[in-house]
């Protein structure tokens, strides 16, 4: 990268205009449902427009926005997109230390739904395109690609007023070749980055329905194939249920490349264990990490129930009751054959199992690329002996819609962030520490200048 292009950057002025941006962007409330990110993607309309970026505003529906943007390059390389999203998970105010919608900062964080969870990398991209536009662009310096900038809404509730609704109706608005957007992690242990964590392929969702079926009847009087407790057994046995060892390439080389840097000796030697060739360590390995729910959630497919519904009344006995399961299965397998080693596992007549909905399987993103190699580079530059590894996630992103469009997406939440301030992300009191907004505003404008640069 051109070092005369970083230096004329000064970042604590780029630090405070994105503090300013993200501030302004959490205090528009596009909680979705129903949305609204119409606001926020007007927000971002001016400030490109004013900065000489061309872009479309688009509405997918009265309310609902989406926006992209793009800085021209040289067309030697296909382009590349930078994607957040701009709709957030409600709140529960009276759970929060300061309002929800604030913005506020205090004690070196910026506090407000979204600050994580899209809106601080939302506020990243932004700052990037802003960056390359005054500092390369404008001074003379040709890009190699174009670079795309694309806002959505409806993340959080599937996509399909957001990324499905512009892969079907603006195809051409998402041509290119690589994206970066959110979907993994950099994890502060011990005061300081350890590593990052860059998903490179995602679990698919599916909505199970379990539905306990029975004789209808007056309370007063018990019945033995009362649904309800039908179904209560259903889930005994389905909660009791594991899903046998996958490990794909993706998840073998995250637990690899982590093992040398992981600070829990035990844990340490598990992942060495279960990357290996061996079976007998793998097994071991496995045991070890099956304690921990969040690698747990790696190595096998996932079943959680999140739902019940059943009855009308408190006297009455009803004739049916439900549950529905959240399931995520590992790239490639089955939810039809996982169906049926649920309904062998639950084994009691009356049961019945029906598959509601199902993301795509999309294909996994190359870790030999020159993207992820963008990525790596970059980080560790910002964090010298950061361990920077592939990602399988067991959440769900607008990537996956990306890769099914033959684009290489890469997933990196670009903060270094305590597995506390993680999790707040959907909770109570959600914040960003300046300081890595700050990292996070070099992380994704470096990587960029990397895939743009002829150097």
């Amino acid at each position: 990268m051109p070092s005369r292009v970083q230096e004329s950057i000064r970042w604590g002025a780029a630090l405070k205009a994105a503090t300013s941006h993200l501030q302004r962007l959490i205090r528009i409330d596009t909680v979705n449902p129903p949305g609204n990110e119409l606001g926020v993607a007007r927000y971002l309309d001016r400030v490109l427009r004013r900065n000489g970026i061309p872009t479309t505003l688009l509405e997918p529906v009265p309310g609902r926005g989406a926006l992209v943007a793009r800085i021209a390059g040289s067309g030697s390389a296909r382009p590349v997109l930078l994607l957040a999203h701009m709709d957030v998970v409600g709140v529960e105010p009276d759970g929060w230390t300061k309002p929800p919608f604030s913005g506020a900062i205090e004690d070196g964080c910026v506090y407000g739904r979204g600050a994580i969870d899209d809106k601080g990398m939302l506020a990243c991209n932004l700052m990037a395109m802003l960056l390359l536009k005054r500092h390369v662009v404008d001074a003379g310096v040709t890009l190699t690609r174009d670079v795309v900038f694309v806002a959505t809404g409806d993340e959080e509730t599937g996509g399909a007023l957001g990324i499905d609704w512009l892969a079907t109706h603006h195809r051409g608005l998402l041509d290119a070749e690589w994206a970066l957007n959110e979907g993994g992690r950099v994890r502060m242990v011990g005061g300081r980055p350890l590593y990052a964590a860059v998903q490179c392929a995602e679990k698919v969702p599916h909505a199970v329905i379990v539905r306990a079926t029975g004789t209808s009847g007056h309370a007063s009087v018990p019945l033995p194939d009362n649904p309800i407790a039908r179904l209560a057994q259903a889930l005994v046995a389905i909660a009791s249920h594991r899903e046998p060892l996958l490990l794909t390439d993706i998840s073998r080389g995250f637990f690899s490349a982590l093992a040398p840097v992981w600070p829990d000796p035990v844990e340490a030697a598990a992942m060495a264990d279960i990357s290996s060739d061996d079976p007998a360590r793998i097994a071991a390995g496995e045991r070890t990490l099956s304690r921990e729910p969040s690698w747990d959630a790696v190595i096998r497919n996932g079943i959680s129930p999140t739902m019940l519904a059943g009855g009308i009344r408190t006297n009455v006995i009803p004739a049916d009751a439900t549950a529905t399961l959240n399931v995520r299965t590992l790239p490639g397998e089955s939810i039809t054959e996982l169906i049926e080693r649920l309904r062998i596992a639950v084994g009691q007549p009356g049961i019945e199992f029906r598959l509601r909905g199902s993301g795509e399987d999309a294909p996994a993103s190359p870790i030999d690329s020159e993207m992820f190699d963008a990525v790596r580079d970059t980080l560790q530059v910002l964090s010298p002996g950061l361990a920077v590894v592939p990602f399988l996630s067991t959440g769900a992103t607008d990537s996956a819609a990306l890769r099914l469009l033959g684009i290489k997406a890469y997933g990196l939440l670009p903060f270094p962030l305590t597995q506390d301030d993680e999790g707040r992300m959907h909770g109570h009191d959600e914040r960003l520490p300046l300081t890595s907004l700050h990292f996070g505003l070099r992380a994704v404008y470096g990587t960029i200048r990397r895939m743009t640069s002829a150097v």
